[in-house]
């Protein structure tokens, strides 16, 4: 009878520590994702500023130009 108390115990602890790694691997897994995301959304973040000064410097020289023809 202990036998059998000692085996399921065992058998038990297994089956938790398994289940363990595996919420591990899937936390880790989920926290590369997720650190994959931030990293798509910083270059995003990044062309689109880009896209926004070109757009600024194109206004500007527009402003420019159109203030010098107005002034001649």
């Amino acid at each position: 009878m202990k036998l059998h108390l000692i085996l399921s115990s065992m058998a038990l602890g297994l089956v938790l520590s398994a289940c363990g790694a595996d919420v591990a691997s899937t936390a880790a897994t989920e926290a590369e994702l997720k650190a994959k995301e931030v990293e798509q959304a910083k270059q995003t973040e990044e062309q689109v500023k880009q896209q926004l000064d070109a757009a600024n410097q194109a206004a500007q020289k527009r402003l420019e130009e159109a203030d010098k023809a107005a002034n001649q």
